[in-house]
């Protein structure tokens, strides 16, 4: 299970310290419909092509663009404009700037001091293009780039609007600004039986950072490791309060009483983003009657989606079931990235009240619950 897409400069710095040179490919700019979204990138050096802008004639011609000046191993930039109609025949319609940047071993050490400095906070980096060759400056930490009007506008802007920006002389020499830091939303993953594996190979190719969390040795496949941990239980609740602000928390364990001990956890910290629990209707119920019991308080509790997944989805199949998962991440992120408020939860039906008095003392009704996951095995 390979891992999917990281913010560029990691990604590059990884890539270099095995090949001579790599080759960035960013979509720097759109007008109209297009592929891809202003930011989307590939890699391309001696080993193959990661990532994608979108596909069809404008990657194609990209990438020939790349080879070449992968081909002369030298520290270079350029813009590369299309019209997708006129140009390339593509039904997007749109246009797209693409900007291509070569970098070579000797810029490594460049680009890991880069990275150490983004410890601080977000930062821009302009790059620019002209005559004496290829130069960047990091602007955001008092160096004097600060003082250029489009770096103070992407550091202040939210961070789904901070895209990239190009400006051109008359001379035809380029400068790329880009904002710097954690692009992607974090999501913790609890959980590696069947769903939480099938959920975890579908997270990981999309945009966000994922940490995937069990106490059983042995569930994560090999190909996991750079972002899964294997703790005992107790462990596990603590590992709540190690996620940065703005968490995406996803409880799926194999035993009813760690997740419930990990919700609580999340629901006692104000600043999570989302909370899903896979489960039953009756299991949503029990969970929050524990919590009431437990002294959360009313807008606490509703913090906690049960079940979890889209609506129209009713096959057991674990695949199935992470698909409605993950399409209702989506959505949520989306709509936190377009400054939406999220939409309620979606769940098949009325919760029904919980007769019992403790979780645990009826399994039986929640093996009846209709249309939804018990728990994970």
């Amino acid at each position: 299970m390979s891992c999917g897409p990281h913010s560029w400069l990691p990604s590059v710095i990884e890539r270099l310290a095995e090949a001579p040179a790599v080759v960035r490919i960013v979509v720097a700019q759109v007008q109209g419909s297009t592929p891809r979204e202003p930011g989307a990138y590939m890699l391309l050096d001696a080993a193959g092509v990661t990532g994608t802008i979108g596909g069809g004639r404008l990657e194609w011609e990209a990438l020939d663009a790349a080879r070449e000046m992968l081909g002369q191993g030298v520290r270079a930039a350029r813009l590369m404009k299309r019209v997708l109609g006129i140009d390339l025949g593509q039904c997007c319609g749109g246009v797209v700037a693409v900007w291509l940047e070569c970098f070579v071993s000797e810029n490594l050490t460049e680009l890991q001091a880069l990275q150490a400095r983004l410890t601080s906070g977000p930062m821009v980096l302009s790059t620019h293009a002209g005559t004496p060759g290829v130069r960047q400056s990091l602007c955001g930490d008092g160096s004097p780039g600060v003082a250029d009007a489009i770096a103070p506008a992407l550091l202040t802007l939210p961070r789904h609007q901070a895209t990239p920006r190009v400006t051109r002389t008359r001379a035809g020499e380029i400068t790329f600004f880009e904002r710097l830091d954690e692009e992607y939303p974090a999501v913790w993953l609890y959980g590696a039986g069947h769903v939480g594996q099938s959920l975890a190979g579908m997270l990981v190719q999309l945009p966000l950072r994922l940490q995937w969390l069990d106490s059983r040795a042995g569930q994560f496949p090999p190909g996991a490791v750079e972002y899964s941990r294997v703790l005992s239980e107790p462990e596990l609740v603590r590992t709540v309060e190690e996620a940065a602000a703005g968490t995406y928390f996803m409880v799926m364990t194999h035993d009813h009483g760690l997740d419930y001990d990990l919700c609580r956890a999340v629901l006692r910290r104000a600043d999570s983003a989302w909370l899903g629990l896979i489960g039953s209707q009756s299991k949503a119920a029990r969970f929050r009657s524990r919590l009431r019991r437990d002294g959360f308080r009313a807008q606490d509790i509703e913090r906690l989606v049960c079940p979890i997944g889209v609506a129209g989805v009713r096959s057991k199949w674990p695949a199935a079931i992470a698909v409605a998962i993950a399409a209702q991440l989506m959505q949520i992120l989306s709509q936190s990235a377009n400054g939406e408020p999220a939409a309620p939860a979606v769940r098949a039906g009325p919760v029904a009240p919980c007769a019992a008095e403790d979780c645990d003392s009826c399994g039986r009704q929640e093996q009846k619950a209709e249309g939804s996951v018990v728990t994970e095995t």
